[in-house]
């Protein structure tokens, strides 16, 4: 078995070891005519302000990959690699015909080679045969964003599984050319699934398990990194009668997520990160490296529970959080309870049906 999972790790690593030999090339000319405009990068669970131009811009990211100690749950830490030293990574906003240049740094710290692949990218590797980049060193390459969209970008070293589930995973928004729709609040929030040595709640800094990745049996799911990272003071924040958008993604590496917010109808989701939308619906699903964009109003004041509804991941292994929304009560929406009261004994529902 280890020898079958050596083989493919090492034929892997060669292929991309042949893509990743530099290819200098020239900067596209038309870039040099555009306005340049420094990237705001946000950590999760916020978001760079929309973007309000209405032309194209050479827009630069300067984005740093990171390994470092972070808690993982309540006494537990892992080590996570990082892209900005967040899990998820920074997020990035760019504009349907944006020239990007994209600055990839590795800490000096580092002990491994990283590299990004942006599924916003048309271009061989999604710019990971452009990025190797040892530790110390910057690489760089510009694309052009054709097509808008809400896109995954990970790490795509040897082996790649290893460096997704160890965190190495973020979201890049493209706005199309008209942008999106205005509304009072946006959140980032990105699902992945973590495979640890110890039990769950196992403490003490816990390395990866190889051999739990391979079987597809995570020890942790959870949002933005870590267990409770939406809970508590840390709980995102609204006021009754807002309209919210969330930026959803799925670092995987492994599950598909059954994305929902208890008390909540997102009254738009923009499936798979595309441009169409469904209305009206109540979970959705968003596939390992994927995406999706949901809208909703917030009616009424209270706590909405955001889970993936495989529903055990959720209550057991931490893909849950909270969003708090503070305002005046609208009986005509929700009452609350309105009475608790014995009621006479008689044959129970469904007694016929044997």
């Amino acid at each position: 078995m280890k020898t079958r999972h050596s083989l493919a790790i090492g034929v892997l690593a060669a292929a991309i070891a042949m893509a990743c030999v530099p290819a200098f090339a020239a900067k596209p000319a038309a870039a040099s005519q555009l306005p340049v405009i420094a990237a705001e990068l946000t950590s999760p669970p916020l978001v760079p302000a929309p973007i309000t131009r209405r032309t194209p811009a050479k827009v630069v990211v300067d984005l740093e990959m990171v390994e470092k100690e972070m808690r993982l749950a309540d006494g537990v830490t892992y080590n996570f690699w990082t892209f900005g030293g967040t899990v998820p990574g920074s997020f990035i906003r760019v504009r349907q015909g944006d020239t990007v240049e994209f600055k990839l740094k590795n800490h000096h710290s580092s002990h491994f080679s990283h590299n990004i692949d942006l599924h916003a990218v048309t271009g061989q590797g999604g710019g990971a045969e452009a990025t190797f980049t040892l530790p110390g060193r910057e690489t760089q390459f510009t694309f052009k964003a054709l097509n808008p969209g809400l896109y995954v970008y990970h790490c795509a070293m040897a082996p790649v599984a290893m460096h997704v589930a160890n965190g190495m995973y973020g979201l890049i928004l493209v706005e199309p050319e008209e942008g999106l729709a205005p509304v009072d609040k946006e959140f980032y929030v990105m699902q992945g699934d973590f495979y640890t040595e110890g039990e769950h709640g196992e403490a003490g800094l816990q390395p990866f398990s190889l051999e739990k990745g391979i079987d597809e049996k995570p020890t942790y799911v959870v949002f933005n990194g870590s267990v409770g990272a939406l809970t508590g003071d840390n709980a995102l924040k609204a006021n009754a009668g807002e309209t919210i958008r969330m930026f959803v993604g799925n670092g995987g590496p492994n599950l598909v997520s059954s994305f929902h917010v208890i008390g909540e109808i997102f009254d738009k989701v923009y499936f798979e990160g595309g441009s169409k939308y469904q209305e009206n619906v109540q979970t959705t699903l968003i596939p390992a490296g994927g995406s999706a964009m949901v809208e909703f109003k917030a009616e009424v004041p209270g706590n909405l529970v955001l889970v993936d509804h495989s529903i055990f991941r959720a209550f057991h292994k931490g893909a849950l959080g909270l969003l708090t929304i503070e305002g005046e009560d609208r009986p005509e929406i929700y009452s609350h309870q309105q009475h608790d009261i014995e009621y006479p004994e008689g044959e129970p529902q469904g007694s016929h049906h044997k």
